[in-house]
């Protein structure tokens, strides 16, 4: 992605984006480059084995740089839910849709009005967007407002 695509206004424009085999550096700089202001982890529990993808490192990280860090826990995909997503279950898409729709339909709609006034990333694990729940939730933001383009990187 190169730096002026990340020129657009906020609300037209969210970011997929998963850490997976990435060095906290080049991650960082992916989202710079992209103009974020806020990363929205969706991660059901902000803890990595990977160093600086921890809830506090990264929010430190993040801050540094002028971005704002943001942890929506019921957004996050539980674990025995995970295996089934990345192997492309549609049971597991569809708990997930049922979760989203319904437990977490609070933090969505949260998101909704953040993306409208800033720029933001999604963050998980995965690098794979098809993979990850990010997918569902970026399905669901275009359902809310076909005008908003979603960006992998």
């Amino acid at each position: 992605m190169s730096a002026e695509s990340g020129q657009d206004g906020p609300g037209s424009t969210v970011i997929s984006i998963g850490y997976q085999g990435r060095c906290l550096e080049d991650f960082l700089a992916l989202l710079v480059e992209c103009a974020i202001e806020v990363l929205v982890d969706v991660r059901l529990t902000p803890i990595s084995r990977k160093k600086g993808f921890s809830k506090k490192a990264l929010s430190e990280a993040l801050a540094e740089r002028g971005i704002s860090y943001r942890h929506e826990p019921s957004l996050g995909n539980p674990r025995e839910n995970r295996e089934g997503f990345r192997n492309g279950t549609s049971a597991a898409r569809r708990r997930y849709e049922h979760l989203l729709s319904n437990d977490s339909r609070e933090a969505f709609e949260s998101v909704l009005v953040l993306i409208e006034n800033q720029r933001v990333a999604l963050l998980c694990f995965e690098l794979e967007h098809a993979e990850c729940h990010r997918s569902v939730i970026t399905s669901n933001i275009q359902r809310h407002n076909s005008t908003i383009e979603i960006r992998t990187v």
